[in-house]
C-alpha cells in the first residue's frame, strides 16, 4: 500500500472516530435536556420557575413544593434516564453475542419470569426470608429474572449450544414463566389481580430515590466492564471464526455478557415492570448514528435508551391531562412501528 492511501485511510479514520464522539456527546447533551424538561412537567401543575427553584434552592420555596421536586420528580426522572441506558446496554450486548438484530433483554423470557416472581409476591405473599416487606415484589422480580438468565445459560452450557440454542431456550422459558402467571391470575383475589396488572404494565410511579441509588449502583459497576469489553464485541459482529482467529474467547465473552445482561435487566424490571421495545430499539437507532464499533456504539445505545425512557415519560404525563399512564404502554405504542420496521427490513435484506 503506497503511503499516500496510508495516509488517506488515517485522515478517514480520524474523521470517522470525530464525527461519532461528536454524535455521542450530542445524544448525551439532548438526554440531559430531556432530563430537565421531564423535570418541569408533572400532574402537580407546577412551574417551571418553582421548579427550577426548588432544584437550585433560590429563593424561599414552599415545603409542597419541594417535597413534590425532591421525593417525586427527581427520582422519577432519574430512573426513567437509569432504566433507559441499562436496558439499551443491555440491549446492544444482547444483539451482539447472539447474533440477532431483534434481540433485547426480554428475548430470554426475563421479562415473564420478572412477572411470575413478582405474582408469587402479589397473590401468594411468598418471598425470600430477611426481605422488607416493601421490597418482596421488587426482590421476587429481580431473583426470578435472574434465575431465569442462570437456568438458560446452565442448559446451553450443558448442552454446548449456540445463540440460536439460547434464544430457543429462552423463548420456551418465557412461554412455561407465562403459563403459571396465567394460573396465577386465575385464583387471584380482584385486589391482588388488578396490583399484578399495574404493575406489568410498567411504571415509573414507585420510583423513590433508594431504588434510583440501586440502579445507578448496578449500571456504574457493569457498564465500565462492558466498555472494556467494547473491540471483543466489535469483532464479534464479524463473525465467531474471525473473532477466535483473532484470540477472542467467545464462550468467555458470552458468559461475561450474559452475566451483565441479566444483572441490569433483572434489576429494571424489578423496579419498574415490564418495559419492552427500549432494549430493542436504543441500540439500533445508535448502531443508524455511530455504527459497528462498540467504544462508540455502547454509551450511543445508553444516551439513545435513556432519551427514548424520558421522552416516554414525558408523553405518559402529557397524553391525558392529570393522569399518568403507566410507561410500559407507552413504550410499546412507539417501539411497535420501529419493530415492523426493523423485521421489515432484516425481511428484505434475507430475499
Amino acid at each position: 500500500m503506497s503511503p499516500t492511501v496510508d495516509q488517506s485511510a488515517i485522515l478517514h479514520y480520524r474523521r470517522t472516530r470525530r464525527r461519532r464522539i461528536l454524535l455521542t456527546l450530542l445524544l448525551v447533551s439532548i438526554c440531559m435536556v430531556a432530563f430537565f424538561a421531564d423535570l418541569v412537567v408533572g400532574p402537580s401543575g407546577l412551574g417551571v420557575r418553582e421548579t427550577l427553584n426548588a432544584l437550585f434552592g433560590i429563593g424561599d420555596v414552599a415545603r409542597r413544593i419541594d417535597v413534590i421536586v425532591w421525593q417525586v420528580r427527581v427520582p422519577t426522572s432519574a430512573m426513567a434516564l437509569l432504566v433507559g441506558a441499562a436496558l439499551a446496554l443491555a440491549g446492544a450486548e444482547m444483539q451482539t453475542i447472539l447474533g440477532n438484530p431483534l434481540a433485547e433483554p426480554f428475548t430470554l423470557g426475563v421479562s415473564s419470569c420478572a412477572a411470575l416472581g413478582a405474582a408469587v409476591a402479589i397473590v401468594l405473599g411468598l418471598s425470600f426470608p430477611f426481605v422488607p416487606v416493601g421490597w418482596t415484589i421488587s426482590a421476587n422480580a429481580f431473583l426470578f429474572a435472574l434465575a431465569s438468565l442462570g437456568l438458560i445459560h446452565v442448559l446451553a452450557k450443558i448442552r454446548g449450544a449456540g445463540p440460536q440454542t439460547l434464544i430457543l431456550f429462552g423463548i420456551a422459558l418465557g412461554f412455561s414463566a407465562g403459563a403459571l402467571l396465567s394460573l396465577l391470575q386465575f385464583v387471584a383475589s380482584a385486589d391482588a389481580l388488578q396490583q399484578l396488572v399495574f404493575w406489568s404494565m410498567g411504571s415509573l410511579a414507585r420510583a423513590d430515590s433508594h431504588s434510583a441509588l440501586i440502579v445507578f449502583i448496578v449500571l456504574a459497576a457493569t457498564a465500565p466492564f462492558s466498555f472494556a469489553a467494547s473491540w471483543r464485541l466489535t469483532v464479534l459482529r464479524f463473525g465467531e471464526e474471525r473473532a477466535q482467529s483473532l484470540g477472542v474467547d467467545i464462550g468467555r465473552l458470552r458468559l461475561t455478557s450474559l452475566l451483565r445482561i441479566s444483572l441490569l435487566s433483572a434489576t429494571a424490571v424489578a423496579f419498574v415492570g415490564i418495559i419492552g421495545f427500549v432494549g430493542l430499539v436504543g441500540p439500533h437507532i445508535a448502531r443508524m448514528l455511530v455504527g459497528e464499533d462498540h467504544r462508540f456504539l455502547l454509551p450511543a445505545s445508553m444516551a439513545v435508551g435513556a432519551l427514548v425512557m424520558l421522552l416516554a415519560s414525558l408523553a405518559s404525563k402529557m397524553i391525558v391531562s392529570g393522569v399518568l399512564i403507566p410507561i410500559g404502554i407507552v413504550t410499546a405504542l412507539v417501539g411497535l412501528p420501529v419493530f415492523f420496521v426493523l423485521v421489515l427490513r432484516q425481511y428484505g435484506a434475507g430475499r
